[in-house]
């Protein structure tokens, strides 16, 4: 039977009632914060224009939006930063606390004297924000007060009503895409049908029998409450690397059984709504972030994992890239015509193509640009059609046009036997001793899980099998890994993340000859690469997809007034990102914490690129660019001479993260995570070998981007869908001999 779309997918209702347990003192200053963020102002030009005079009104306090970032603290903050952030709050509710927090500004003429948070005027609020946002010596407020600015700007620009609509989009000249629906191409039918469990529609009693029908074996421990469940092969993850690993395994005749995390949606149930898409389709609902704030993290958490969401860019491993991994890692695998052809195959299997018939507005700002200023540029291979205009392929693709395992690879493996459980999270590995003669003292048997998503399911689940794959991504892997008693130094080290960082231009209206908005058309359809003296590539500038919520989260603020004055310019805004390949690696070994630095040469080429972006936009005819730095970094291209804007191009650096001792700081992102279960050539140089298998345990295998031995500097699905294309075709070549 059909599930019906999630509701959140359809909008939400903001009469709802919220948990969390902050305090009455602790709301208020919460609300008190929120509203000198956003504040209701009068419009400058005193518009007529109904949406833009509401627009000005709006506050951050509005909406319940208090309430919804207390209920996200509750629920996804991480604990010692819920402690910070409720401490100042609390402190921001007393006279004294206000005093020691907040200074002169809260001092008035009149009994009793000195105010707290929510009683000082709202500039003076506003100034108090402005302080706690430069001031170095006061960091750890400083980062209390970035988190409470992310969740409040993001949940008020990307929330909507059950209808889907959000008051502030019609003045930004935003518009959700609800073409999608109505193309010929959208799938009628669920793809996956025939292979899918989904939790959330089962209970104790139907979760047994569902998996029995799909063929496998189940067996019923009441007295210990497990669900004891067999298979060949059990895969942990369906996204680039376990999709492509189910379908190899499965198409040898192997039963295979997929754990997924989040859960299954088809084109008709996407809705494209930023929040309730992100909350859904996301790890923390889009709002995962490194221990420091330093660094915005995207990781897919659904059915088809990256290759649901990602931006459709399909860029073959570079040549240099997979000579340096043949020959300096001594790696054979990437040097064979095993992997060439193992690429072909992913190539042809999710239908890359390599042509675009219509480029959005910041394609068309990009190759502009670069063609004034003699610089190549390149079309971006897409795993969609020529003609594919989808600009919300992010949330989803509503058209069914964008090949993501979840139409592909998980089809083929669902045709050939395979079973995927949605709402199942892995909690640790089955380790025993190897007695079989081998140089792994562990062996793997199988894997323990939990269902997340349905509290009418209690079972604990255990899946034995012949051979288990960790297919969860590089920041999921290394914490199963080693919650399950590995010791190799590699687990959890090596992560690279391809940082980002972000430039933009404003193209007005007027500009006709670039048309459309910012939000519409193939996300990344162009792409520039930044090279160094010696022609080897620095950096790369490709476009984003940033919605409303995204935009105004990593949006430098400075004041309530200027803030909305650049987000009603929202859809004439074009972003051009800069992606390195990264030295620098960070780490992560427990779930939800992630550190990581750049080092001096990433800062050098970032800092390059980000250059290299401003030129380009100026080239294509902005009349104002400028940075994410926490300074609001920009300069007018009208009424400036080139000399003045070469300057001000070569004041570009690269600066720290918001927990940094420095005035000037910005926030970067990444939508790539690789290398924290590195793949190497003995148990020194990687946590797994050239077959993707443990060094510590026979039979437990890593198969998504986690093993690659370094960042590649490219958007990585097709490297990574390689990849485990032939580690799937060694493991089922191994158990045939079995």
């Amino acid at each position: 039977m059909r599930r019906e779309c999630h509701p959140l997918l359809r909008g939400g209702r903001r009469d709802r009632k919220y948990k969390h347990n902050l305090s009455s003192p602790e709301m208020e200053s919460l609300a008190s914060i929120c509203e000198a963020l956003l504040p209701p102002l009068h419009s400058k030009n005193n518009t007529t224009n109904k949406a833009v005079h509401l627009f000005w009104e709006a506050s951050g306090s509005q909406f319940s939006i208090p309430h919804q970032i207390a209920e996200m603290l509750m629920k996804r903050a991480l604990k010692e930063a819920l402690i910070l952030l409720r401490v100042i709050l609390w402190m921001l509710s007393t006279k004294l606390g206000t005093l020691l927090l907040c200074g002169t500004l809260c001092l008035s003429n009149k009994w009793p004297f000195i105010n707290n948070f929510s009683n000082v005027s709202l500039d003076n609020r506003e100034k108090v924000l402005q302080k706690w946002l430069k001031h170095c010596f006061l960091t750890p407020i400083r980062l209390a007060f970035l988190y409470v600015k992310v969740l409040c700007l993001f949940l008020f620009f990307s929330q909507c009503d059950e209808n889907g609509e959000n008051p502030t989009w019609e003045a930004m000249g935003y518009q959700v895409d609800t073409d999608g629906n109505d193309t010929k191409n959208v799938h009628k039918e669920r793809p996956l049908e025939k292979g899918i469990v989904e939790a959330m529609s089962e209970n104790n009693l139907t979760l047994p029998q569902s998996l029995v029908e799909k063929g496998l074996e189940v067996a019923i421990d009441a007295k210990n409450n497990i669900l004891r469940i067999k298979c060949d092969v059990v895969i942990v993850g369906s996204g680039c690397g376990g999709g492509v690993a189910a379908s190899v395994l499965a198409s040898s005749g192997l039963k295979v059984l997929v754990l997924e995390k989040g859960n299954y949606f088809t084109p008709s149930d996407y809705s494209s709504l930023e929040g309730p898409s992100l909350n859904e389709l996301y790890e923390s609902g889009g709002t995962f972030a490194s221990w420091d704030g330093k660094m915005a993290i995207l990781a897919a958490s659904t059915v088809g994992g990256g290759s649901a969401v990602n931006w459709a860019a399909s860029i073959r491993t570079p040549k240099c890239v997979l000579e340096e991994w043949g020959e300096d890692h001594k790696l054979s695998l990437f040097s064979s015509q095993e992997y060439l052809s193992a690429m072909d195959n992913v190539c042809e299997r999710i239908g890359v193509t390599d042509k675009c018939v219509e480029e959005g507005l910041q394609n068309q700002v990009l190759r502009k640009g670069c063609e004034k200023l003699g610089l190549q540029v390149d079309y971006v291979p897409r795993n969609s059609p020529e003609n594919h205009y989808c600009g919300s392929c992010n949330y989803g693709c509503k058209r069914g046009e964008k090949q993501g395992t979840e139409v592909t690879w998980l089809v083929d493996a669902v045709n050939h036997g395979a079973v995927i459980l949605t709402g199942c999270k892995a909690e640790r590995f089955i380790m025993g001793k190897n007695k079989e003669p081998s140089v792994r003292k562990k062996k793997c048997f199988g894997v323990m899980a939990n269902v997340v998503t349905n509290n009418n399911i209690t079972w604990k689940l255990q899946v034995e099998a012949k051979v288990t794959l960790s297919a969860c991504g590089a920041l999921a892997t290394p914490p199963l890994m080693i919650s399950s008693g590995l010791k190799n130094k590699n687990i959890g080290k090596n992560l690279h993340l391809h940082p980002v960082l972000m430039a933009w231009g404003y193209f007005p209206d007027s500009m006709s000859e670039l048309k459309g908005k910012s939000y519409e058309g193939g996300i990344i359809t162009s792409v520039h690469k930044v090279l160094s003296e010696d022609s080897k590539v620095k950096a790369i500038v490709e476009t984003p997809a940033i919605g409303p919520g995204a935009l105004s989260s990593l949006f430098p603020w400075n004041s309530g007034q200027g803030f909305k004055e650049r987000m009603l310019k929202y859809s004439r805004t074009v972003h051009l990102i800069t992606i390195i390949r990264d030295n620098g690696t960070g780490e992560v070994r427990s779930e939800g914490r992630v550190h990581y630095d750049l080092d001096e040469t990433d800062k050098e080429n970032i800092r390059d690129g980000l250059k290299q972006a401003l030129r380009i936009l100026i080239a294509a005819g902005a009349v104002e660019v400028g940075t994410h730095r926490s300074d609001g970094q920009r300069i007018e291209c009208n009424g400036n001479n080139e000399k003045e804007l070469r300057k001000f191009v070569e004041s570009i650096y690269a600066t720290g993260g918001a927990m940094s001792h420095e005035e000037k700081w910005s926030i970067y992102s990444s939508a790539h995570q690789m290398g924290s279960c590195r793949m190497g050539m003995n148990e020194k140089e990687g946590a797994v070998d050239e077959n993707g298998e443990s060094w510590e345990a026979e039979g437990l295998f890593v198969c998504d981007a986690s093993l690659l031995p370094t960042a590649i500097g490219v958007n990585p699905m097709i490297t990574i869908q390689s990849t485990a294309y032939c580690i799937g075709k060694r493991i089922a070549a191994v158990l045939r001999t079995k």
